[in-house]
């Protein structure tokens, strides 16, 4: 998915040493995306840049599209990331210049590795189910994997863990001896976990790890706080367990990974540690959009219509400005 604002700001990102359980409610700023879709942001936002390697999520949904077109995110560019893809309901069809074209559905994982560059698409097919609904993630990648050779991974089966009225599906990482088959390249962890109305239990996590939960449905008791849809609760780390009560059904995420100790600058669909590095980026995959030769992105083949062209750089350098705005 892109970041598609027309005046994308500069985000410079730095992990804090949590080292201690802490209780942060964000909530989202709403920002429109592509043609129709509007979005809930809650990474990066003014008090939080980061969990773990995890530097941008986006909510979205549940939007009655049976009668639209649904999502529409034309050909955009990556680099230096993850993006990790998950539905909750409807499909998206998936095209990127390696050549991959795939549908991802409710449950599936679809995991991309920008590395030193990839392009991509991201559209509700024409026949499409009535709701879309679902998270869009990414993961910054640490600077030894950074120029990495871009990839795309597909996962319909992923690992399941259940407790007693809980029932965790691990996106990423590892949870209680299960572990994704996604490929990561720093300590993190993702999981999608569904609470049955009534439910008190408990979800192990790794004390090392600072964490945040996102809900996406209903209204789970998160620590001894209701968390509502579509708001993340951060919860620093030093917590081996996460309790968990729900009175109606609820639905949430759990983000974690070892704090991040890299800065970085994000800008628009790029995540670098210099603006050098940005405007470089921008400066080719402008050519390419120009019709120049594709060295670094690539072409998306299959998508019928024109690719997102980068919005303009901001007047001023992009250069590290710390975490505090």
């Amino acid at each position: 998915m892109s970041d598609t604002t027309t005046d994308p700001r500069v985000t410079v990102c730095a992990a804090e040493s949590a080292g201690r359980p802490v209780s942060e409610l964000h909530e989202p700023r709403w920002v429109g995306l592509g043609e129709g879709t509007e979005v809930r942001r809650l990474l990066p936002s003014l008090g939080r840049r980061m969990v773990g390697a995890w530097c941008f999520v986006d909510h979205y949904g549940p939007d009655d599209v049976a009668a639209a077109a649904g999502m529409q995110v034309a050909p955009h560019p990556h680099i230096g990331l993850q993006t990790v893809s998950w539905l909750l309901a409807g499909e998206v069809h998936h095209r990127d210049s390696l050549g991959s074209d795939q549908l991802v559905r409710p449950g599936e994982l679809a995991l991309m590795t920008a590395g030193r560059g990839i392009a991509h698409s991201e559209t509700s097919p024409a026949a499409h189910s009535p709701v879309l609904h679902g998270a869009q993630l990414w993961v910054a990648l640490p600077d030894a994997a950074r120029g990495v050779a871009p990839a795309f991974e597909h996962h319909a089966d992923l690992p399941v863990v259940t407790g007693p009225g809980l029932r965790a599906t691990v996106l990423l990482g590892e949870v209680a001896g299960a572990r994704s088959p996604g490929r990561v390249h720093s300590p993190l962890v993702g999981v999608d976990v569904v609470a049955v109305a009534g439910a008190a239990g408990s979800l192990p996590l790794e004390p090392d790890f600072e964490h945040a939960v996102l809900t996406v449905s209903g209204a789970p008791e998160i620590d001894g706080r209701v968390v509502g849809p579509g708001t993340l609760l951060y919860l620093g780390s030093g917590r081996r367990t996460l309790p968990v009560r729900a009175e109606p059904e609820s639905r949430f995420l759990v983000l974690g990974g070892e704090p991040f100790a890299e800065k970085l600058v994000m800008w628009w669909n790029f995540v670098a540690r210099t603006g050098a590095e940005i405007t470089e980026a921008r400066e080719r995959w402008q050519r390419e959009v120009a019709g120049g030769p594709a060295d670094t992105f690539g072409p998306v083949r299959g998508y019928e219509g024109d690719p997102l062209a980068a919005p303009a750089l901001p007047p001023t350098p992009l250069k590290p400005r710390g975490r505090e705005r």
